[in-house]
């Protein structure tokens, strides 16, 4: 194969470079253009499969593709693969079929429809039922896939209330499965599978493991090469992609598929300012350096849908310690919003939509604590009564009072008929000194990221606003709407556990298509 550059094709094709949306839809970057086919008059390399980005989803792309038969190459903008997975604790969100070995092993039975049943409720009107359904199916037999590729898990249960569990144990409760609404609605079931021994590094541990096997299986795999485009027939078939490395530009051949998996936008500020303005403007962005939204915006200007562009992650870590869970979430008036036994997200959805982001926790003497993840939290007011805290805290008197006393009433009943917090977390707030604690968005600057991302069907196709498969192209990972689709009922290791999921079915998508149409 020749892999030279015919540099007089190339300034002809930018001449003629297209984009079936306007410039600036979605704040669309000129690099992510679409080239007509019928313009190449040849290429300088050909595959079978295209994978655009080598984190956790393409990897998993790459590697399904590759078992499938398939030839691949896959394309990293940066130094070395890894992605946003590779910064993650790596928690997979999984269960179904019974269990997973792990969970079964623990002795905890998780039935398909109880796990379907709790991601339905976790996103509503904003679940893809069909997706949702797909992975609750098969969710047990991806951690068989995870142990099978060498990542180790130990049997070992951690029962505590942490964001990850740091004994080395590689099951917890990670999301909202023990808080109201979802308690009441499904049987709680730990589904949180951490790579053993592995802390908040377990991303470090999957990714060196995926991407070892990825590079065995004999994917062909270029670092420091940013795909720039796509190139696309007038009849809407995907036949490749351009990718600009160093000075050069290079135009691949898919003959099979394109998956994009290049990540969320949440590094692209024009994107975060159009889209996610209520949490641009106080979040700490969390992700890789090249999480710029540019396979969404490659995936729109080939026709496809993005969609839940307005939907973020938001992260308030109040605990640990567990201590905290005990005290209460108040607004500038003093009211509650939230119940505080609900999982980190779920709190920052809740916080996100309060007046200027205004929170606090009121708390006592004998509940008391520094949370260990949020770092900038402030003491705003103290007192041997709550009057005495209220007005030194400025808010409207008589509020925080009320508030205090209407809880304490009934959590010494262990009841909480407002928030419906477990009783396991009511207790009366009565051991003074009191304390009220900033949590306030634009101080303690909550960690967030993307969840909005191309329309796809659950085998990875990426379909236009009427729901018609574009030919030849597929997306997964932060790059489609996975999933997860609102910090309200997110969970630790949904976004993993998506990713390598249906980075799998794209890449055994786009390597079997080639079969079905030759």
């Amino acid at each position: 194969m020749d892999e030279s550059i015919d540099d007089s094709h190339r300034r002809g094709l930018l001449s003629h470079g297209l984009s079936v949306i306007p410039a600036n839809a979605l704040g669309l970057d000129p690099m992510n253009r679409i080239y007509p086919f019928e313009e190449v008059s040849r290429f300088d390399l050909s595959t079978d499969v295209l994978v655009a980005g080598f984190g956790g989803a393409g990897a998993s792309a790459a590697l399904e593709a590759r078992r499938a038969g398939a030839e691949v190459v896959v394309l990293e903008r940066a130094s070395d693969g890894g992605g946003s997975t590779m910064m993650s604790a790596c928690e997979m969100y999984l269960g179904g079929s019974g269990g997973t070995r792990l969970q079964r092993d623990l002795g905890f039975s998780d039935s398909t429809r109880n796990f379907f049943d709790y991601l339905m409720a976790c996103f509503g009107h904003h679940a893809d039922e069909a997706r949702v359904r797909v992975f609750a199916e098969g969710a047990a037999e991806h951690f068989d896939w995870a142990e099978g590729l060498g990542v180790k898990y130990k049997r070992g249960f951690f029962p505590g209330r942490d964001v990850v569990a740091l004994t080395g144990d590689s099951l917890q409760y990670t999301g909202n499965e023990k808080a109201y609404p979802f308690s009441e609605r499904c049987t709680p079931v730990p589904r949180g599978h951490l790579p053993a021994d592995s802390g908040h590094k377990g991303g470090v541990t999957l990714m060196t493991t995926l991407m070892k096997r990825v590079e065995e299986a004999g994917a062909d795999i270029r670092c420091d090469a940013r795909m720039v485009g796509l190139i696309q027939d007038a009849d809407g078939r995907v036949h490749g992609g351009v990718v600009r490395i160093g000075e050069d530009e290079l135009f691949i051949e898919a003959l099979r598929g394109v998956v994009l998996c290049m990540g969320g936008f949440i590094m692209n500020e024009a994107m975060t300012r159009r889209h996610i303005p209520h949490v641009e403007s106080f979040c700490t962005r969390h992700g890789n350096p090249y999480d710029l939204g540019d396979g969404i915006l490659m995936g729109v200007a080939a026709g496809g849908h993005a969609i839940h562009m307005g939907e973020a992650f938001i992260s308030i870590a109040h605990y640990p310690p567990e201590s905290l869970t005990f005290g209460i979430f108040v607004n500038d008036k003093g009211q509650r919003f939230v119940n505080e036994d609900a999982y980190l997200a779920r709190i920052g959805h809740y916080a996100s939509v309060q007046p200027g982001g205004r929170i606090f926790m009121f708390i006592d003497d004998a509940h008391f604590a520094r949370p260990r993840y949020v770092l900038n939290t402030e003491i705003v007011g103290t007192g041997d009564t709550v009057t005495e805290v209220e007005r030194e805290a400025g808010l409207p008197d008589g509020a925080l009072q009320s508030t205090v006393a209407l809880y304490n009433e009934h959590a010494a009943h262990g009841s909480d008929p407002l928030f419906h917090k477990a009783p396991q977390w009511l207790t009366p707030l009565d051991q003074p000194p009191y304390a009220l604690v900033s949590y306030e968005l634009d101080k303690i600057v909550p960690a967030a990221f993307t969840l909005g991302g191309l329309d796809t069907l659950p085998t990875g196709e990426v379909v236009t606003p009427d729901q018609k498969a574009i030919p030849g192209l597929y997306a997964a990972g932060r790059t489609a709407a996975g999933i997860p689709r609102t910090s309200k009922g997110y969970a630790s290791g949904m976004s993993v556990a998506d990713a390598t999921f249906f980075g799998r079915l794209a890449g055994k998508s786009a390597a079997n298509r080639g079969r079905e149409t030759a």
